[in-house]
């Protein structure tokens, strides 16, 4: 795993201001922060899982970046929500960071 950036004062207040409105959130089970460059930020998770997890999810973010914008070369991915029948993985990539939250599937 990646050793965190340095972040500025700024970023690392709205990151943690990120976080505690992440944590309010009812089923919360967990969260990944990581930069672009594949460094990790932050994470409510056991390491091994949070490796596994993000390459994955990395991963299926891309192809999903690349299938939106083969439909419409002017449209870009912003949210991504795979529900299963256990949870919930919320996926919001961005300019700087890919954020991943596990959430409890309200059905379960």
């Amino acid at each position: 795993m990646s050793s965190a950036p340095t972040l500025a004062s700024s970023q690392q207040a709205e990151i943690e201001e990120t976080i505690k409105r992440i944590q309010t959130h009812k089923g919360v089970q967990g969260f990944i922060l990581t930069s672009n460059d594949g460094s990790f930020v932050r994470s409510t998770i056991d390491n091994s899982t949070t490796m596994s997890l993000t390459g994955l999810i990395r991963t299926l973010s891309d192809k999903a970046k690349s299938c939106v914008r083969d439909l419409d070369p002017q449209n870009d991915l912003t949210f991504l929500r795979i529900r299963t029948k256990k949870q919930e993985i919320l996926v919001a990539p961005d300019k700087d960071y890919l954020t991943i939250v596990l959430q409890a599937n309200e059905q379960t």
